[in-house]
């Protein structure tokens, strides 16, 4: 049992919650709870470290035997943890790599775009609800927040296992990749003269987000194929921006399944 903070797995772990560089480096990342341990990939999965308490009254010790574990004293969990209340059980997953050929490969596929998205919860939200809404994937800016960040893995609620999501060096042509493979662009922006409910999003769709203070940038707004608008009531000028794309995801489920 790891019962001192000076151990170099400790600080190890310490580092991978808290930088994005030592994530990078050993292409790695952090989650934490059980349900985040269940649902990772057995070939991912790289090191299992549980408190001495979770281990005491755990209902997953049939697959902790079957991965191997570390055991950690309570008090030193509770330096690793990146949450106030430790959960008990953290895990170090090899991180995901897909590339745009294979995500414009899929048939009639719908994608998120995201310029510059700073807000963690926002972008974990973003792939929850991607994943249930259906969506092939999600393309990011790369000044977008690290998908990595603990606070971004623990909104996802395990979608980061399963939602294929690259970043891209050269966003505006990315975008360009996906318009030319055939899939209508389509920007969420306040300059909006058409109600998003009016496109017809049962072909290959894109949906274009910006930064939450600032919205897009005119210059990549410019590179879709319609600017749309979520109607507005009150003095409510936009919504969040991952309420937002959650309103424009389920509106192309919506079309898709009627």
């Amino acid at each position: 049992m790891i019962t001192a903070a000076s151990n170099s797995r400790i600080k190890r772990l310490i580092q991978l919650n808290q930088k994005a560089k030592a994530r990078r480096e050993e292409d790695v990342f952090v989650v934490e709870g059980t349900k985040m341990f269940l649902e990772a990939p057995a070939e991912k999965l790289r090191d299992v470290y549980v408190s001495e308490s979770f281990l005491e009254k755990c209902s997953c010790r049939e697959r902790l035997e079957q991965t191997g574990y570390e055991v950690v004293s309570d008090q030193i969990f509770a330096k690793i943890s990146d949450t106030c209340t430790p959960q008990g059980i953290l895990c170090v997953v090899e991180q995901f790599h897909y590339n745009m050929e294979s995500l414009l490969k899929k048939e009639n596929p719908v994608f998120l775009l995201l310029e510059n998205i700073q807000d963690p919860g926002n972008l974990g939200t973003m792939l929850r609800t991607g994943e249930g809404a259906g969506i092939s994937g999600v393309i990011m800016s790369r000044d977008t927040v690290d998908l990595y960040n603990p606070k971004v893995i623990r909104s996802t609620m395990g979608s980061i296992y399963r939602m294929p999501f690259l970043y891209a060096e050269d966003f505006a042509g990315a975008i360009g990749s996906v318009r030319q493979a055939g899939v209508s662009v389509y920007a969420a922006h306040l300059k909006g003269k058409t109600s998003y409910i009016k496109q017809d999003y049962r072909r290959g769709t894109a949906f274009l987000i910006g930064n939450e203070g600032n919205g897009l940038r005119e210059e990549t707004a410019d590179l879709a194929d319609v600017y749309i608008r979520i109607p507005m009531e009150g003095q409510v000028e936009s919504l969040n921006a991952a309420v937002a794309a959650s309103v424009l995801m389920y509106e192309a489920h919506r079309q898709r399944e009627s």
